[in-house]
C-alpha cells in the first residue's frame, strides 16, 4: 500500500547528479571569485568622474621661458602663473613672473608676487631687489630703499639689486623727488652693476637709463644696444633706444625703434606717443596727429597724451581742435566709460608752463579774454619765475587790451572727435569725446 500522490512516495526514485553540471557549477563559483577579486577593486564607481593628468610645473616653466626669449611676455606670465598654481612653493617663479609683470607695468601684481618669494625664501636677495624695484615704481621710494637694503645685506655683490635700485633712482629724478646726493648714488650704482653683472641685461639698462637723463644720449644708445643683444624682445628696450636716437637726432633710426617695440607689445601706448612727436620734431604734423590718436585710444586716462595731440593741433594751427584738448589736459575730464582722466596742475617740471600758455595763447588770440586772464593770472601767480612763461602771458593781455583776435574758432579739421565716436565724412574713424571737467 502506499500513499497515493506523496512526495514520500516510495515509486519516486532520486535522479543522479550529472558529471557535467558539477563541472560547469565550479566554473561560474571560480570566475565569480576572479571577479570579486581581482575586477572589483580596479573598477571606477559609477557616476565618480576620472581624475585627468595634470601637466608638471616644469613643463609650464619651460614654455614660459621660451615665450619670454620671444618677448611674448603677456603669455609667459600667464604659463608662469599656471606653474604657481601647480606648485606654489617655489620661490624662483614668483620671482620670474615678477620681473615680467614690471616689464609690462604691472607693478602691484609685481609686488605681491615678490613678498610671496620672500615668504618662502626671507633670505633670497633677488626677491627683495625685485620688491624694491617695484615699490618705486609706485613711487614708494622710502620702502624701496628699505627693500634694496636688505637685499644688499644678503648679497652685498648682486648685480641686478644695483640695476634695479639705479633705475627707480632715476625715476625719482625725473619725478622731481630726489635729494642732494640721488644722482650721485645712481651713478655709483649703475657703476657696481656693470662691475658685478657685466653679462646682465638689466645692468645695461640701468646704466642706459642714467645716461639718458644726464643728456649722454650717444653712451646711452650704446647701452640700450648692448641690452638689446642680450634680450632683444623686450619692447621696453627699444622705446628707450628710440627716445635716445631721436634725442640725437637720429629720428629715423628712432621711429624703427619705436615701430619695433609696438610690434612687441600693441597695447603699450608710449610707442605711439614717442612716434608722434618724433614726427611732429620734423614738421609731419598729421602723421603725428594720427599716432597721438592711437596713444589716445590705447589708454584714454593718461593726460600727457592729450596733451600731446592738443600741441600737434596747435602745430597744425587747427586751433578748435587744440583748445578742445589743452583744456583736457588741464581741467581734466572723463571717459565715454567714466574713468577719470586727471588734469595736470600748474608748476615749472617737465615743460607745464608750455602747456598753460599755449592753451592761454589760443584763448586769447580767439577773443576768449576772461578765459585767458584765468590763465595769465595762474602763470603770473603761479610760476613768475619762468620768464618765458610770463612774456607769454603779458602778449596774452596784449592781445586782450588791443582787440586784434586772429583765431576763428570753426571746425576746421576732419579729424575732430565727435561724442559718438561715429566716423566723419571722408569715413575716417575718429577719435572718441570725452568730457572736460568742469
Amino acid at each position: 500500500m502506499y500513499l497515493k500522490g506523496s512526495k514520500y512516495s516510495y515509486n519516486n526514485r532520486r535522479r543522479r547528479s550529472s558529471p557535467w553540471r558539477l563541472f560547469l557549477l565550479m566554473v561560474l563559483a571560480a570566475a565569480g571569485l576572479y571577479f570579486s577579486i581581482v575586477i572589483v577593486p580596479e573598477t571606477q564607481p559609477l557616476f565618480i568622474p576620472t581624475s585627468t593628468p595634470t601637466t608638471p610645473p616644469e613643463s609650464y616653466i619651460h614654455e614660459a621661458e621660451q615665450l619670454e626669449q620671444e618677448g611674448k611676455l603677456s603669455r609667459a606670465i600667464e604659463l608662469y602663473q599656471k606653474a604657481i598654481d601647480s606648485d606654489p612653493k617655489n620661490s624662483s617663479t614668483y620671482i620670474n613672473v615678477a620681473k615680467l609683470q614690471i616689464f609690462e607695468s604691472d607693478y602691484e601684481d609685481a609686488l605681491k608676487n615678490a613678498e610671496n618669494a620672500i615668504l618662502l625664501n626671507s633670505n633670497n636677495a633677488v626677491a627683495h631687489a625685485i620688491r624694491g624695484w617695484a615699490l618705486g615704481k609706485q613711487g614708494n621710494y622710502l620702502d624701496a630703499e628699505t627693500a634694496f637694503n636688505r637685499a644688499l645685506e644678503i648679497d652685498p655683490n648682486n648685480a641686478l639689486t644695483y640695476a634695479y635700485q639705479t633705475e627707480v633712482l632715476v625715476e625719482q629724478i625725473n619725478n622731481g623727488e630726489d635729494s642732494l646726493n640721488t644722482l650721485e648714488k645712481a651713478t655709483e650704482y649703475s657703476r657696481l652693476g656693470v662691475t658685478n653683472g657685466n653679462n646682465l641685461m638689466e645692468t645695461h639698462r640701468a646704466r642706459g637709463l642714467l645716461l639718458e637723463i644726464t643728456g649722454n644720449y650717444e653712451d646711452a644708445i650704446n647701452e640700450f644696444q648692448i641690452a638689446i643683444s642680450m634680450n632683444p624682445n623686450i619692447a621696453d628696450l627699444y622705446l628707450a633706444l628710440g627716445r635716445n636716437l631721436r634725442a640725437a637726432g637720429k629720428d629715423s633710426d628712432a621711429i624703427t625703434a619705436f615701430e619695433r617695440a609696438r610690434s612687441l607689445n600693441p597695447y603699450d601706448p608710449w610707442a605711439p606717443y614717442y612716434i608722434s612727436r618724433t614726427y611732429s620734431g620734423n614738421g609731419e604734423y598729421a602723421k603725428a596727429i594720427q599716432q597721438a590718436e592711437d596713444a589716445i585710444n590705447l589708454d584714454p586716462t593718461e593726460t600727457t597724451f592729450y596733451w600731446n595731440l592738443a600741441t600737434q593741433y596747435y602745430r597744425s594751427e587747427k586751433f578748435a581742435d587744440a583748445l578742445k584738448y589743452f583744456k583736457l589736459a588741464i581741467q581734466g575730464g572723463i571717459t565715454p566709460d567714466g574713468e577719470i582722466i586727471k588734469g595736470i596742475p600748474l608748476s615749472y617740471d617737465n615743460r607745464i608752463p608750455e602747456l598753460y600758455y599755449m592753451y592761454g595763447l589760443i584763448l586769447a588770440r580767439s577773443g576768449m579774454c576772461q578765459e585767458a586772464a584765468e590763465i595769465v593770472r595762474a602763470i603770473t601767480q603761479g610760476i613768475p619765475e619762468d620768464a618765458i612763461a610770463v612774456e607769454n602771458a603779458a602778449y596774452m593781455t596784449d592781445v586782450c587790451k588791443s582787440g586784434e583776435f586772429d583765431i576763428v574758432l570753426t571746425a576746421e579739421t576732419q579729424t575732430t572727435a565727435e561724442p559718438d565716436g561715429e566716423t566723419n565724412e571722408t569715413g575716417e574713424s575718429e577719435l572718441t569725446a570725452v568730457s572736460p571737467v568742469e
